[in-house]
């Protein structure tokens, strides 16, 4: 004798059924939260590595044209003054440590550069610098996060394989535009004033 009858046991394994699905979509959800929160917690690594930088050597490392920081394996050679210089290879995340690769006994700045928690998919973070000012974009999965910016979106950089929505720079440098507009914007203000 069964407890409950077939119209009863499918009403059950219906309930149980729907209970699973809601609890699948919600566990997908808090696996995609959980991503975006370690892309919003490596941006704030790097963005603090990258002021101790600017802090030692009275500017941030130059970007590559790929989005990287260029601050790895040093080549020291002589300009076409005969003067001594350095040029530095772009640093790839989760691999390279931002450090003074000329004083290896100095303390690295990020032990090793963060890489995106899907970067086995290819999703990268973009780092963009002139020197003076810093841009740092990442992707976020979830687009109802507080922090994703449409403005970003609109840019349309590639963060990897997808398009960057999230970001951190130096000081008052937005991310909706690139920091040659931002700095021609500014170099207008001061030239009407």
């Amino acid at each position: 004798m069964s407890p409950f009858n077939k119209q009863e046991l499918w009403v059950v394994s219906s309930i149980l059924l729907i209970i699973v699905l809601v609890s699948l979509q919600n566990f997908k959800v808090s696996v995609m939260r959980a991503r975006d929160n370690q892309r919003k917690n490596d941006l704030g690594t790097i963005s603090e590595g990258l002021s101790r930088f600017q802090n030692d050597f009275g500017s941030y490392p130059l970007s590559s044209v790929e989005g990287k920081i260029l601050a790895c394996d040093p080549l020291q050679e002589k300009d076409p003054q005969g003067k001594p210089t350095v040029r530095y290879s772009p640093c790839d995340w989760g691999k390279d440590a931002l450090a003074d690769e000329l004083d290896p006994k100095y303390p690295a700045y990020i032990k090793t550069l963060p890489s995106d928690p899907k970067s086995q998919e290819g999703v990268s973070y973009l780092y963009f610098s002139n020197g003076s000012r810093f841009q740092l974009y990442a992707y976020l999965e979830v687009e109802k996060d507080e922090e994703y910016n449409i403005g970003i979106v609109g840019r349309g950089l590639s963060c990897g394989n997808r398009i960057c929505n999230f970001g951190k720079s130096s000081g008052d440098t937005p991310l909706e535009k690139s920091i040659e507009e931002y700095e021609n914007e500014l170099l207008q203000k001061k030239m009407n004033n």
